[in-house]
């Protein structure tokens, strides 16, 4: 059973349609920690601020049945949008301390103004995925959608999965033993997010 984590913050819905809408049935959203601990998958989504997110998931009491499920079972984890970058130990968004999950940290973009392009990276762009995975196809051309203003910056460059250019190159999907991240959305992106869910539900 893949577990959409409720925790009172995120798009939870339209992750749930996607995944049924490709056929995948044995998945629910919950934020109830009985539930949460028979997951065979866990999918972190987010939508706001880095401190937000982290308080919610403290006031729910989440955190630590994510890292018994996460850390100790080795349950696979998709974090989407700001549930990845909660995945990381910290955020110039914010002062609260994130999981730690991956090893690095989420900075906002401070791109030069000659290239006049707007904060946040809202719309469709490709990504260059960095080596052979389980979740998203190293030969296709692998085009999804992003709304954000902050990005993860990894400390150790093995867990950078993936990289997309919007006026500097930037780590959009990470990964970790059983723990995944993506910066885009999938529930927004059509074939390709599509791909990527189906392909999480057979990790």
């Amino acid at each position: 059973m893949i577990v959409i984590i409720d925790y009172g913050i995120g798009n939870l819905a339209s992750v749930l349609n996607m995944f049924k809408k490709i056929g995948v049935s044995d998945v629910c959203i919950s934020g109830q920690t009985d539930v949460i601990e028979k997951a065979d998958k866990l999918l972190l989504p987010g939508v706001g601020a880095f401190d937000a997110g982290m308080n919610h998931l403290e006031l729910s009491n989440l955190i630590p049945v994510l890292n018994k499920k996460v850390l100790e079972e080795k349950v696979p984890l998709l974090g989407i949008c700001l549930g990845m970058q909660l995945l990381t130990k910290r955020s110039e968004e914010g002062k609260k301390e994130g999981l730690g999950y991956i090893d690095g940290e989420t900075l906002r973009f401070n791109l030069d103004p000659a290239l006049k392009l707007k904060v946040p990276h809202m719309g469709w762009n490709y990504v260059q995925v960095k080596r052979p995975n389980p979740l998203i196809d190293t030969e296709r051309r692998n085009r999804f959608y992003f709304v954000h203003s902050y990005y993860v910056k990894c400390f150790d460059e093995t867990q950078s999965l993936a990289t997309c250019h919007y006026g500097q190159d930037f780590t959009c999907m990470v990964n970790k033993d059983n723990i995944f991240g993506a910066q885009f959305h999938p529930e927004k992106s059509l074939k390709f997010g599509m791909n990527i869910l189906e392909n999480f539900s057979k990790i």
